[in-house]
């Protein structure tokens, strides 16, 4: 059964979004190398390898049964993973990692070098056991050396003798190591913890995944995936019974809640040891489920389409006057993409309020707000990496066209030796536009300048070329080109003290290379550069 946990659907612009949170679908296979004993706990090494756990098949070591299911105890393997999903070559992994008692539950790092692993508190030749006598699991770290040999094994200081810590995962970066642990002072019997690896190899205090993910009962078996998705193992979330595989995200400063992946992952038996590679296409988990060849097997998967989690959040929009503060009702406010394509254009409220819903949860957006007798405002923004954030609010302030009987525009500025329209020029100019839109009397002319760097005769053409491409876009714009006229002044207007010879900073000179504007006719206007954003 698919059971669509949320399905959101979004109306922008006569576009059709559908944002929809769903465990995606799956197609499950036994694989061949299962055992009638227990098999389970895959860990990609590599885009072709797997490391998984399983009953010892070294004759040269004895190792006794495990008295809780009568099996022998368990070693670390690679197998080569085949295009049918399969597993081959199954290979006991080499170095001093394995030893006669349990060993399972794997993570390794992206560069295919180290290799975090449970195992029981067996440690150079010592078996410890806690105070009431149980020999309980712990995490060890191992490397890789040169011949290929899994060495340099040590035990992570955060272990204790008194609980067990083990089923460890690490973050697509490396940074982060995720656990599981009976220790005091959690939420149920067991819970899953997360630690910092510092550059030097060290690690922060453990800290625990909260209430959202850990329960009065048992959480195990994390996995993180490149998208930061949580997998992992409870039995008291609901399900179907026993362990279940769940997913949740894993955000900024929360994570949204667990999602059931469903059958066929999931059965009414012990499902678990989920993971997933970073195309989502494809993975393994392991099951006690009835079909299976032994007591745990391995199963892989094929995820199509895969999980999808959504997060939206809402962007309220406020928008005032810049020089009185007061809201500005019914100004248009537009909604734009990273691409700066309009996604939604609204009006504001009587409160000069409008309100987005269910944007997405960190993306790049653009908001955009006009109104008569105003210039255009604009801000960019990007959404919290959170699911529980309220509404991202955005205040914008809409600039004057007039003040005091003058025109509320600002200088734009030039590269060093250039003329073409900067991004930042180029916002200034659409002022310009908007303004001559509106007041078709206006007449304007565009005075352009250079710093002093440079033979004068050239500067002097630069700066014609600057008025020229200044104008040019303007009248790009619609605007005709009867109303705005251009002139160049070179190096003969400095605003500063750059002149020729004089030390001045780029910054200095900066303020050199520009564009002003001036009314070209008795309209009754003046300008006035307006606050920068």
């Amino acid at each position: 059964m698919k059971n669509v946990i949320a399905l959101l659907c979004l109306m922008f612009s006569g576009f059709l979004i559908t944002a929809q949170t769903t465990p995606g679908l799956y197609t499950v296979k036994n694989l061949d190398i299962n055992t009638k004993e227990s098999d389970f706990g895959t860990a990609f090494l590599g885009k072709e390898k797997v490391i998984f756990a399983a009953p010892t098949t070294n004759t040269m070591i004895v190792k006794k049964t495990w008295k809780e299911n009568g099996q022998q105890f368990l070693d670390l393997y690679t197998g080569l993973i085949t295009d049918d999903r399969q597993v081959i070559q199954k290979k006991r992994m080499p170095g001093d990692v394995n030893t006669k008692y349990h060993e399972a539950g794997v993570a390794v790092s992206k560069d295919l070098k180290t290799i975090y692993y449970t195992a029981n508190n067996f440690y150079e030749k010592k078996y410890l056991t806690d105070s009431s006598g149980v020999n309980n699991l712990q995490l060890f770290r191992a490397s890789l050396s040169v011949d290929g040999k899994w060495t340099e094994k040590e035990k992570i200081p955060f272990n204790h003798v008194e609980y067990s810590i083990g089923h460890p995962a690490l973050n697509h970066e490396d940074n982060k190591l995720y656990f599981v642990s009976d220790m005091p002072g959690g939420y149920g019997q067991t819970d899953i913890y997360v630690v910092d690896i510092n550059e030097d190899g060290s690690f922060s205090e453990p800290r625990n995944l909260g209430p959202r993910i850990n329960t009065e009962g048992r959480e195990m078996f994390p996995y993180i995936g490149k998208d930061n998705i949580l997998y992992f193992s409870s039995d008291t979330h609901p399900g179907y019974g026993k362990l279940d595989v769940f997913a949740s995200k894993i955000f900024d400063r929360t994570v949204s809640m667990p999602l059931n992946l469903e059958e066929p992952v999931n059965s009414i038996e012990d499902d678990f040891a989920f993971i997933i590679d970073d195309d989502k296409d494809r993975g393994f988990f392991s099951s006690n489920r009835d079909e299976g060849k032994g007591d745990d097997d391995i199963y892989s998967f094929l995820a199509d389409p895969g999980l999808h989690i959504y997060c939206g959040q809402d962007i309220t929009v406020n928008v005032r006057s810049e020089a009185s503060g007061e809201i500005v009702a019914g100004a248009t406010i537009e909604l734009r993409n990273e691409s700066g394509e309009v996604i939604e254009t609204v009006t504001a409220g009587p409160d000069g309020s409008y309100t987005f819903d269910s944007t997405l949860c960190d993306k790049p957006y653009t908001v955009f707000a006009t109104n008569k007798g105003f210039l255009n405002a604009e801000r960019s923004i990007r959404t919290l990496n959170d699911i529980d954030q309220e509404a991202y609010v955005v205040n914008l302030n809409l600039p004057a066209q007039f003040v005091s009987n003058k025109v509320n525009i600002n200088t734009i500025y030039f590269d060093f030796d250039k003329y073409d329209i900067r991004p930042d020029a180029a916002k200034e100019l659409d002022k310009v536009v908007q303004v001559m839109n509106e007041y078709p009397e206006l007449l304007i002319e565009a005075g352009s300048h250079t710093d002093s760097r440079g033979k004068d005769k050239y500067n002097m053409k630069l700066s014609e070329k600057r008025a020229k491409a200044t104008v040019d876009y303007i009248v790009s714009k619609g605007i005709d080109a009867s109303r705005i006229t251009y002139q160049g002044y070179g190096e003969t207007q400095l605003v500063n003290e750059c002149a020729n010879g004089v030390k001045c900073s780029s910054e200095a000179h900066q303020l050199n290379r520009r564009t002003e504007f001036k009314i070209a006719n008795e309209s009754g206007f003046e300008l006035v550069p307006s606050p920068q954003e």
